[in-house]
């Protein structure tokens, strides 16, 4: 038994490359801070521990902090940690809690719609929104969650910061810009309201106009869909409907690739990313709005444009899908709740459903065989032109046999 711990001792821990920190202007923003932070624990881990992580001594971003674990509950993760600036934003008293004791319409419930995105990327996840509090204030917030392990292996911590302010009410905006002296030029209501309350989805219909003909191609249409992007995400350009359009572009040039896979395969190539079987349209969200965009945000286009194919949207009308089914929002509970749904549904045998398709199909071919299996996997070597000669018969070999029954060609 010795030995053999030995030579477990001699094996060497797998060394990760430290993650880029980042400086200048973005060391102003809290999440950043505490991404530096979270990246010096590293120390070539994947994750780092949750034992080098004491909040309540982190002064600068600590009382914004709060601390999940997973160890007990996955879906419902208790709260080890709540620095004290957000339990006076939840109302809390307490910092040892379970998730789902947590205020509905409090700061820390907004955390709950990424706890799997970071469990399924196994790196941090930047976010931020904007939600009506508990006090009825619209608040806006941005922060990041960050995974840690007490085994080095599995995440069973995650590290979240979150800053946010409370936006003041139009009307007494509007008050303010009066008392201010801008009597002479008077401010609607609307405008002030389209200044300081910006929603989580982008405001207005202002869109360019990003026309491609029937027959472009491929590189032309991703392009377009840069371009719309670009404008979507610019100062001038974020408004609902610019966004619609930019992801109604992305959309087409999906189905468009599907019908050019040589060329779709060389722009993945060139820009280092590669196909997913499971989830193809994330590399399509990457080309066009940027690998390096928020993985939060670029999550929920995916979900989004995932579900226009579930719904099979046709060419050109995935901006008017969108605005039809409740916004992009809606779409990414609708593309959420129908993955619930495929999850919950029974599984398909495809061996089964094989054996069932082969009891009724004619004969190829007849080769003496003695077995009283009802199906038997065969050896055969390859002869002359195009026939083939069996040579024996692999006997009770089932996990062999449902194998090649759920790849075979019907």
């Amino acid at each position: 038994m010795s030995d053999l711990s030995d030579r477990f001792d001699d094996v060497a821990e797998p060394q990760f490359d430290t993650p880029p920190l980042f400086a200048d202007q973005d060391e102003r923003r809290m999440h950043v801070r505490a991404y530096n932070y979270w990246a010096s624990l590293l120390r070539g881990r994947e994750f780092p521990s949750v034992t080098d992580l004491d909040p309540a001594s982190l002064d600068d971003f600590g009382p914004h902090s709060v601390l999940l674990d997973f160890t007990k509950d996955k879906e419902n993760p208790r709260l080890r940690f709540i620095g004290k600036a957000l339990r006076e934003e939840c109302g809390l008293s307490t910092a040892d809690l379970k998730i789902d004791q947590v205020p509905s319409r409090s700061l820390i419930s907004r955390l709950t719609d990424h706890f799997f995105e970071i469990i399924a990327n196994r790196a941090p996840i930047g976010f931020e929104a904007e939600f009506v509090s508990q006090r009825g204030n619209n608040t806006m917030y941005r922060g990041i969650l960050m995974p840690l392990s007490a085994d080095g292996r599995s995440i069973d911590y995650i590290y979240g910061v979150i800053n946010w302010k409370e936006l003041a009410d139009p009307e007494f905006e509007a008050q303010l810009a009066l008392e201010a002296g801008q009597t002479l030029q008077p401010v609607p209501v609307d405008a002030v309201s389209a200044t300081v309350a910006p929603t989580s989805e982008p405001q207005g219909d202002d869109t360019a106009s990003f026309e491609l003909p029937a027959d472009a191609g491929l590189f032309d249409r991703l392009a377009v869909a840069r371009d719309a992007a670009e404008a979507a995400s610019s100062a001038d350009g974020r408004s609902r409907g610019a966004l619609y359009a930019a992801l109604g572009i992305t959309y087409d040039f999906y189905l468009a690739s599907l019908d050019d896979a040589e060329a779709y395969a060389e722009i993945l190539e060139d820009a280092g990313l590669t196909a997913q079987q499971r989830a193809p349209l994330t590399p399509v969200a990457k080309l066009v709005f940027g690998a390096g965009y928020d993985k939060a945000r670029l999550t929920e286009f995916v979900a989004a444009l995932s579900h226009g194919v579930r719904r099979h949207v046709a060419f050109g009308g995935f901006a008017e899908f969108i605005a039809a089914n409740d916004g992009l929002k809606g779409l990414v509970r609708a593309e959420r709740e129908a993955r619930r749904l495929d999850k919950q549904a029974p599984k398909v045998d495809r061996a089964e459903s094989a054996r069932v398709q082969l009891r009724a199909a004619p004969a190829i071919a007849h080769v003496a065989c003695a077995t009283a299996e009802e199906f038997v996997l065969l050896v055969a070597r390859r002869s002359s032109g195009d026939t083939v000669e069996v040579v024996g018969s692999v006997p009770h070999a089932q996990n062999l046999l449902d194998s090649a029954l759920r790849r075979l060609k019907k």
